[in-house]
C-alpha cells in the first residue's frame, strides 16, 4: 500500500522524512502548502496523479506541528486525531457559530478509521482527540476559550488536516492526521513557541508510527 504523507512547509516535510531509515517505497513525503485551501488541492492533485499513473495511494496522512489545547495537550506532545474537523466553516449569528452542516449543506468533520488511530495511539504515545482546522490561527484566550466550549475533545488546532481530508473523502481514500505541539492554544506569544522541540517529537513519534502505517489495511475497520 502507498502512502501519502501531507505536510504543510518543508521543514515539517524534512522532520518526517527524517525518521527513516533511508528512502522508503511506500511512503511519499509531500509539503502541500499552509492552510485547508491550498492543502485540499495540492493533496487532491497527487492523489489524482497517482490514480492515473496506475499506483494509487491507500491511505493518506496529514502530519505537522500545532498548537495545543493546554493543559491536555502541552508543548511537546504528539496528538491522534480521532476526528478532522474544520472549527470556523460556517456563519457567525447573533446567537453564535452555527457550522455549515446547521446551516443545511456540506460537512464539517472526517473521522480517520479507529483500528488506525488507537495503533497509532498505542505505538506513538500520543493522545487521541479532535484536531481542529482553522484558517486564522487562534491569538486569544477568549476565542481559545470559545473553540473548547464548541468542541470539547479538541486536543490542538492547525491548518491544514480538514483540506487533506476532504481531499482523501473524495478518491475513497482512509486519512489520519498526527500533530506535535509547538505552542499553547490562545494569545499569540512568540516567546512561548518551541518549534524545533515540536519537530523533533515529529520525527520521533513518525520513526513510532511508519511500522503500523505500513502494516494497517483497510479491512481491518470494515
Amino acid at each position: 500500500m502507498r502512502i501519502l504523507v501531507a505536510t504543510a512547509v518543508p521543514v515539517e516535510r524534512d522532520a518526517v522524512a527524517r525518521a527513516f531509515a533511508g528512502p522508503s517505497p511506500a511512503l511519499d513525503v509531500l509539503a502541500v502548502g499552509v492552510g485547508p485551501a491550498l492543502a485540499a488541492a495540492s493533496t487532491a492533485t497527487a492523489l489524482t496523479r497517482a490514480a492515473l499513473e496506475g499506483v494509487p495511494y491507500g491511505l493518506v496522512v496529514s502530519a505537522g506541528i500545532a498548537g495545543g489545547f493546554l493543559p491536555h495537550a502541552p508543548v511537546g506532545s504528539l496528538v491522534v486525531a480521532d476526528e478532522i474537523t474544520a472549527a470556523d466553516l460556517g456563519a457567525e449569528t447573533a446567537d453564535g457559530f452555527v457550522p455549515v452542516t446547521e446551516l443545511g449543506f456540506g460537512t464539517v468533520t472526517h473521522r480517520p478509521p479507529g483500528t488506525l488511530v488507537r495503533a497509532a495511539v498505542a505505538a506513538t504515545g500520543a493522545r487521541a482527540g479532535a484536531v481542529l482546522t482553522v484558517s486564522t490561527v487562534t491569538g486569544t484566550a477568549a476565542r481559545a476559550t470559545a473553540l473548547r466550549e464548541r468542541h470539547p475533545t479538541a486536543l490542538a488546532e492547525a491548518m491544514e488536516g480538514f483540506g487533506v481530508a476532504e481531499a482523501a473523502g473524495a478518491h475513497g481514500v482512509p486519512v489520519l492526521e498526527i500533530r506535535a505541539v509547538s505552542n499553547p492554544v490562545g494569545p499569540r506569544d512568540r516567546a512561548a513557541w518551541r518549534i524545533g522541540d515540536a519537530l523533533a517529537a515529529l520525527t520521533e513519534g513518525f520513526g513510532k508510527l511508519t511500522p503500523v502505517l505500513e502494516s494497517w489495511k483497510h479491512h481491518d475497520d470494515d
